[in-house]
């Protein structure tokens, strides 16, 4: 076996500034013309204000198929119910992982605590094999996600995915999903191997790092290119940041907002069913 190799940084993003669901602003680095699409990943959002008129009108109810949706709540909470009669809060540490298959329709209204609200959206697609799966719910609860330190000056907060023995509580249907927050303290290093067939990307979200040799400044994403390995070491204030990585699935993508199938006429089927009152359908 030749030497490892580490993954380097072939793409920055800055996150795009905008609005969606009823005035929710969001930081969104997967999704835009500057990143379209990461395969597996179709969108990437970071959200979250100190101000309640940049969340509280939420998400109102509305479709999704084809795909996995994943929310991470760092702080406050985001009320949840669908047509499936399902109502939940997803409060601080919390993770909530749904695959839609075919189809959920929901809403998710975030919530301050001291008007404090701040939390990640991700969505992952699905093989043309599971697009209509039936639906699936994974509450992970804040105090089911495992801390480990890894390295002197590193803690890792693992959701999904696998350090040692330790494996994450969080399962994508389309396997082989690692999803972590990340913590390195100044000058500590942190080095994580990587799948090489994996799509593999970071969020920093606090503090600026040096990302496989490439300084990155907060609110940031860097896209990892072909390799074995990612190391991550701390700045001067330290550095958080989300690891992420999935199989890229290959597949041809057909897209209406929260629809994604793999044709234009399974797109256009959705949304008659949707005109029609008949989705989710039950095939």
């Amino acid at each position: 076996m030749g030497e490892k190799r580490i993954r380097p940084v072939i793409k920055v993003i800055e996150p795009l500034r905008m609005s969606d669901g009823v005035g929710v602003k969001v930081r969104r680095s997967i999704g835009t013309p500057s990143l379209s699409y990461l395969d597996p990943f179709l969108q990437f959002d970071h959200f979250g204000s100190r101000n309640p008129e940049e969340y509280q009108r939420g998400f109102p109810m509305h479709p999704h198929r084809g795909l996995e949706t994943i929310t991470y709540v760092l702080a406050g909470k985001v009320k949840y119910k669908d047509n499936l009669g399902k109502k939940e809060e997803i409060i601080t540490g919390d993770v909530q992982w749904i695959t839609a298959g075919r189809g959920v329709i929901h809403e998710e209204m975030p919530q301050g605590i001291g008007n404090h609200m701040e939390a990640f959206h991700l969505w992952v697609n699905l093989p043309a094999s599971l697009k209509m799966c039936p639906p699936r719910f994974q509450e992970i609860k804040d105090a089911k996600i495992p801390w480990m330190n890894p390295m002197k000056g590193v803690t890792v907060r693992l959701i999904a995915g696998q350090i040692g023995d330790v494996v994450g509580p969080g399962t994508g249907m389309a396997g082989n999903l690692l999803l972590m927050d990340i913590t390195v303290d100044c000058d500590h290093v942190f080095h994580y191997e990587i799948q090489h067939d994996l799509t593999a990307f970071a969020y920093i979200f606090k503090g600026s790092g040096e990302y496989c040799g490439t300084n990155i400044e907060p609110l940031r994403m860097v896209v990892f290119g072909e390799g074995d390995y990612v190391s991550i070491k701390g700045g001067l204030q330290r550095t958080r940041s989300l690891l992420v990585a999935g199989k890229p699935l290959g597949e041809p993508v057909a897209r209406f907002g929260p629809l994604v199938m793999n044709t234009n006429e399974e797109i256009e089927q959705t949304l008659r069913e949707i005109r029609n009152q008949t989705f989710p359908n039950s095939k």
